[in-house]
């Protein structure tokens, strides 16, 4: 490597001065290179933690949109439809449009004439189901009132035992056949079945079938079985029960996800009505209005009912 000298100029003492210039080797050359090697590395790995961090922002974005689904699904829709039931604005189920109530004590004393005119959406109220018998002593205190101004009234009718597990079965269908005497055009009679009690899942069914076969053979039909979906899915869902025509309780929603058969769904327990000065429970019948009069008792022969 050669040295050269070089003229430079001194300041202070107003002097031209020569010094010794080497030019830098290959290798001191290299080693100034490097930096700009470390500055693509630098820029390489920024590169990957910018695609890094925006992959993150799109996934918790993705989970933010998931969990709206779920509150607005399970919270926000069930708590509106809710809230518009309670100021008369009940959403009905599309594609359904045989209507009726079912009602007990609970809804006082009606005003049978502005009920009969009262509508549900823009469908007239066709059936009533009327709470009669609870257990084995417990007669509504309102059911022979209510009994007997639904049939004056032009309503279709039904009547349900509330069924309680501690007690017998067959005591409960004997208690039910003597202070219930459905008539010829009625809606076969509803076992009402929402506690398990301490009974297991085998003895639970048995108890029902016992009801549902004193009571089904007494008039001829099949009952009707009510019950949420969830309580049918885990007691009911048996091929025993596959015939009853189901009325399944399922509130706050306007599609099922119950996927089985069913007849009646009792879609709210908040609507308001002309004639009933509190929160009745509203229901749809899924069929005509033919379907639905199929489904009635029938007088065959005297003392005979199908």
């Amino acid at each position: 490597m050669l040295a050269s000298l070089c003229l430079f100029y001194d300041a202070e003492r107003h002097s031209f001065l020569f010094k010794k210039h080497t030019p830098m080797s290959t290798q001191t050359k290299r080693k100034m290179t490097k930096p700009k090697r470390r500055k693509r590395k630098t820029l390489k790995r920024n590169r990957h933690q910018g695609i890094k961090h925006t992959f993150t922002q799109i996934l918790v974005a993705l989970v933010a949109l998931c969990v709206a689904y779920i509150v607005y699904i399970y919270i926000v829709s069930p708590f509106t439809l809710r809230w518009k039931a309670l100021y008369g604005m009940t959403e009905f189920p599309e594609g359904y449009s045989i209507r009726g109530i079912d009602i007990s004590h609970h809804q006082g004393e009606i005003n049978w004439d502005k009920l009969s005119q009262a509508s549900m959406g823009k469908e007239p109220i066709s059936f009533i189901f009327i709470k009669g018998t609870e257990g084995t002593s417990l007669l509504d205190e309102n059911f022979n009132d209510n009994f007997y101004q639904a049939r004056e009234h032009g309503f279709l009718r039904g009547v349900y035992h509330f069924f309680l597990p501690e007690k017998s079965a067959k005591e409960q269908a004997e208690f039910f056949l003597h202070q219930i005497h459905l008539e010829e055009g009625d809606l076969p009679p509803v076992l009402d079945f929402e506690i398990a009690g301490e009974l297991s899942d085998a003895q639970l069914r048995k108890a029902a079938l016992t009801w549902l076969k004193i009571v089904g053979d007494h008039y001829g039909v099949k009952p009707i079985i009510y019950a949420n979906y969830k309580f049918k899915l885990r007691y009911l869902n048996t091929k025993e029960f596959q015939d009853y025509p189901y009325w399944i309780a399922h509130y706050y929603v306007l599609n099922l996800s119950y996927k089985g058969k069913w007849r009646f769904w009792q879609h709210t327990d908040c609507g308001r009505l002309e004639g009933i000065s509190g929160k009745v429970d509203f229901n749809i019948y899924n069929g005509s209005m033919y379907d639905l009069r199929q489904l009635t008792i029938e007088h065959i022969e005297e003392g005979e009912m199908r």
